[in-house]
């Protein structure tokens, strides 16, 4: 059996809205749909019917994500109820999880046209009730947040393992030597690239708006942000720690989608693509240390695709921390900082868990087109311990 070429004719995502923000009125569902039909619309060639699945990460699914949020993105998106959707969690690392799995499944010829993306609502995410283990119990009954991190913690797991996110950053800080003022200024530097290429236009191609929400572009940009003001704030996980709310990632809501297509599936689109899949990669770690997880798995990734750092025109390393993000770049040497999240990275532009890596492999395809050829890498840390990787060229 012949593998075959995947390409990415096009990507697109929402603006990025914060925790309670401006998005927080549109269910997940609702997102997902929006991306879905953004992007058969931008196609107009491409008869829906010939959408072969539909592939959707959500790090969620405790709320209005549940029931398979791809098919019910199908179904709202007005798609013929022939094509399927199928729901992946990888935690942070869903949606790039569901664009690698579609451009799998096109590879090996069980589609030839698929949609892959991902979704999350931070805001909307639930309270969850845990069911009682015997009837009619007489004491209180505790709510657990869905929102993030560890929640019903099964109590054989050792207590390193399930630390708080942030205390895992904490940790990459201690192991790295990253201190405060570097992690503010890498915050810093994300908060101004990203405000740059949102006034340059560089989004412009990528972004498609929510109708009847009043969100221009991702809404937790801070031009005004400085050093100084970064420096007021109080650390978060530690009374004498460096990871504050200002050098790591917000909560988030978003979605993100992208046409994943063999090379009929590309005639019948009628486009020329942005870029094409080359090689993934997915790798564990130790649950604390979960920030240093893109390191091997970007290392295995680009191995397989034959390719060096040397080689990147540009990199998308997902900014879950300052410091997580610091961490991997120290055990990286060779490569250049100056492909890195160079529209600016999670920290400013947001992190709704299930969208951002579906967000990442968008922004690496269409990047790749405005320089007309080269090699990319699309990146994201895993909390419980995994790293994963995407490499695209064109």
């Amino acid at each position: 059996m012949s593998i075959r070429d995947v390409y990415i004719v096009d990507a697109v995502r929402t603006p990025i809205g914060k925790f309670g923000g401006a998005l927080s009125s549109v269910r997940p569902d609702d997102l997902a749909a929006h991306v879905v039909k953004a992007l058969v619309d931008r196609t107009p060639e491409l008869d829906p019917a010939r959408i072969d699945d539909v592939v959707f990460g959500d790090a969620n699914g405790a709320g209005e994500d549940n029931r398979d949020v791809a098919r019910m993105a199908v179904l709202l998106a007005g798609l013929p109820v022939s094509v399927p959707g199928v729901t992946v969690n990888r935690l942070c690392g869903s949606g790039l999880e569901a664009v690698i799995h579609a451009a799998r499944a096109v590879a090996l010829g069980d589609a030839s046209i698929a949609i892959a993306g991902g979704v999350e609502s931070m805001s909307r995410a639930p309270w969850v009730l845990q069911k009682p283990e015997r009837a009619f119990p007489a004491g209180h009954q505790q709510l657990h947040s869905t929102t993030l991190g560890w929640r019903m913690t099964n109590p054989r797991m050792p207590a390193e393992w399930t630390v708080q996110l942030g205390e895992g950053a904490e940790l990459v800080a201690d192991k790295h030597g990253i201190g405060r003022e570097q992690q503010d200024a890498f915050a810093l530097a994300s908060h101004r690239k990203a405000a740059e290429a949102w006034a340059k236009g560089l989004y412009d191609g990528e972004v498609v708006a929510y109708e009847g929400v009043d969100l221009p572009r991702d809404e937790c940009i801070r031009d005004t942000t400085s050093m100084e003001a970064l420096a007021k704030l109080k650390p978060s996980f530690r009374p004498d720690g460096t990871v504050t709310a200002g050098n790591a990632s917000p909560l988030n809501d978003g979605a993100a989608a992208l046409l994943l297509v063999d090379e009929e599936g590309l005639r019948a689109t009628g486009r020329e693509p942005l870029a094409r899949v080359r090689a993934s990669a997915v790798t564990g770690i130790e649950p604390q240390l979960f920030g240093l997880g893109p390191v091997e798995a970007v290392q295995r990734a680009l191995a397989k695709a034959d390719r060096s750092f040397g080689d990147l025109t540009t990199f998308e390393l997902n900014e879950a921390f300052a410091a997580q993000s610091l961490g991997c770049l120290a055990e990286w040497p060779e490569l250049n900082p100056a492909v890195v999240n160079p529209r600016g990275g999670a920290i400013a532009i947001g992190h709704p868990l299930g969208a951002s890596g579906a967000r990442l492999a968008g922004a690496v395809a269409h990047q790749l087109a405005a320089a007309g050829s080269g090699t990319g890498v699309a990146a994201l840390c895993i909390g419980v311990g995994q790293g994963l990787a995407l490499v695209l060229e064109r």
